[in-house]
């Protein structure tokens, strides 16, 4: 295990996934930590910015937390990702019970590796890429790794999420 390994890295390696581990310079005073990751990753492996996707926490009308998986350029549609989710309704989590929910801070939650199981929802434009990127765990640490795996190792449904 590479020194300073997260559980999403770990469940990656304990779960034989082949993926690519991209570290870059986290600036402490971003506030937007999705558009750094696509900054860093364009700018150092050349990739485009809707391969990079954020996960947001979500609270569901039934009073259950849910993930949703989206490329970082795009908004996220709550009743899109309710609907997916067979529920009426989704807000936006309250930040700490998203960090205490995943395990992980804000900037940094990975949809691989929560402490807690949730109900996962990934936007359907990630089957379109051979490699999608998602936070590792860490501000400044991304993960790099077939959509199939992604959706797999989550038990996520697929479905259009982003608002348009």
């Amino acid at each position: 295990m590479a020194t300073g390994a997260t559980p999403a890295t770990k469940l990656l390696d304990q779960a034989k996934v082949a993926h690519l581990v991209h570290r870059y310079q986290h600036d402490p005073r971003s506030d937007s930590f999705g558009t750094e990751a696509v900054d860093a990753l364009a700018g150092d492996l050349g990739i485009e910015a809707a391969q990079v996707f954020k996960t947001l926490i979500v609270e569901l009308s039934d009073g259950r937390l849910a993930v949703a998986v989206l490329p970082v350029p795009d908004k996220l549609s709550l009743k899109a990702a309710a609907a997916a989710l067979g529920v009426a309704k989704a807000v936006m989590a309250d930040p700490a019970k998203a960090q205490r929910s995943s395990g992980y801070v804000t900037g940094g939650i990975s949809p691989l590796g929560q402490r807690r199981t949730l109900a996962t929802v990934i936007d359907a434009s990630a089957l379109t890429w051979e490699r999608v990127f998602c936070s590792a765990g860490r501000r400044g640490l991304e993960i790099g790794l077939a959509p199939a795996d992604l959706i797999r190792l989550t038990d996520a449904v697929t479905a259009p999420i982003t608002a348009g």
